[in-house]
């Protein structure tokens, strides 16, 4: 995080009501450090040459979007039987439903209703990487796959975040509701990637974990699997890194212009919280892994923060909420250097076409 109030630049997102084409300006203060440099210049160079963001996969925990769970569970049944019908080889015998990716019962602190089937989307996360292998070693389907099972495939692994996100969601929303997690994901497709260096790596650790209310996030999670805390929060806090369901789980050597905006409230000074990283860092430990070790670059390495006062006239998030729940979609951003627009939209009927050409 930058010292004192200098910063490098300041980020304008417009974003779109398009029921109402009205439009609501937030801006970004961007932190002057070394990371921050790097990424702000990989978002000009995505914005100078018309890269595509990604609608499909840009806000995530709005339990009032119309991306819904039964939505989300057709897009995934889509995508498997485009696959299985591919000739790739690989056959993906699961359905996915509202009523088989979260449990039943009753809903409320200690209660089991509307949790995460952890063992289902832990399995589609499998299938994922099976057919897309790794960074360094793409899987021979994917080499085989065309442009259009390539995308599909690359859906397996965007539902499973999207959805489980929206679960979450979800079951706060009956009982915990100002605990809900929204937040708004930034990813361009084949966006350039940048290696992180010895400088980037301050940026991470164990007090990176925490979020803060309008924080911006640089898209570090380049490598194909999961990380360290993604693997604790999904297999448990009882898994070992020789069971997994997850078959590759790697440090973050790679960065690129892309960046998170966290939606939720600050979680920093409560119980729940302190326990949830007490839980962790224990985990890591009965696993053979230093908490304290920065090359496991554990963490969201924060690089800037948004002006709620000039974006939303209020720090309050309800108030924030109500607003933003309105203007899911992204119509432009603007830094000093650069900006674009883009005058599309994830529920346009050609909107796989025009990804599947960007692939």
């Amino acid at each position: 995080m930058s010292g004192g109030n200098q910063y490098l630049d300041r980020v304008k997102i417009t974003l779109r009501d398009r029921k109402k084409d009205e439009y609501l300006p937030v801006f970004i203060d961007v932190f002057d450090n070394s990371l921050s440099r790097k990424w702000l210049d990989s978002l000009n160079h995505l914005l100078s040459n018309d890269y595509h963001l990604e609608k499909n996969y840009c806000f995530l925990g709005f339990d009032k979007s119309s991306r819904n769970l039964k939505y989300l569970c057709e897009q995934i049944n889509q995508s498997i039987f485009s696959i299985n019908a591919s000739g790739l080889d690989y056959t993906i015998k699961d359905y996915f439903t509202p009523e088989n990716v979260m449990t039943g019962g009753l809903v409320g602190s200690g209660l089991p209703g509307m949790k995460v089937n952890h063992d289902k989307f832990n399995n589609l996360h499998r299938y994922f990487e099976d057919l897309q292998g790794s960074s360094g070693n793409i899987s021979e389907h994917y080499k085989r796959a065309n442009s259009t099972i390539r995308w599909h495939i690359r859906q397996l692994n965007l539902l499973c975040h999207e959805a489980e996100s929206l679960i979450l969601s979800m079951r706060k929303a009956q009982h915990a509701p100002k605990w809900r997690r929204p937040s708004q994901l930034m990813c361009w497709l084949n966006a350039p990637r940048f290696t992180l260096d010895d400088n980037d790596l301050e940026h991470f650790g164990i007090h990176a974990l925490e979020r803060p209310f309008g924080g911006v996030f640089v898209g570090v999670n380049k490598a194909v699997g999961k990380h360290h805390w993604e693997v604790y929060k999904d297999e448990g806090a009882d898994s070992r890194i020789d069971e997994l369901t997850t078959t590759n789980m790697a440090s973050q050597t790679e960065a690129a212009g892309d960046f998170d905006i966290e939606w939720g409230q600050t979680v920093s000074g409560y119980q729940f919280w302190q326990e949830e990283v007490d839980g962790f860092v224990a985990w890591l430990d009965a696993n053979g892994f230093d908490p304290n070790n920065p090359n496991l670059t554990i963490g969201h390495p924060q690089i800037g923060q948004v002006d709620f006062e000039n974006s939303f006239c209020t720090t309050d998030f309800a108030g924030v909420w109500s607003l933003l729940e309105h203007y899911l979609d992204v119509y432009t951003i603007e830094t000093s250097d650069a900006s674009a627009t883009y005058d599309y939209h994830w529920s346009d009927d050609n909107y796989i076409q025009q990804q599947v050409e960007r692939l």
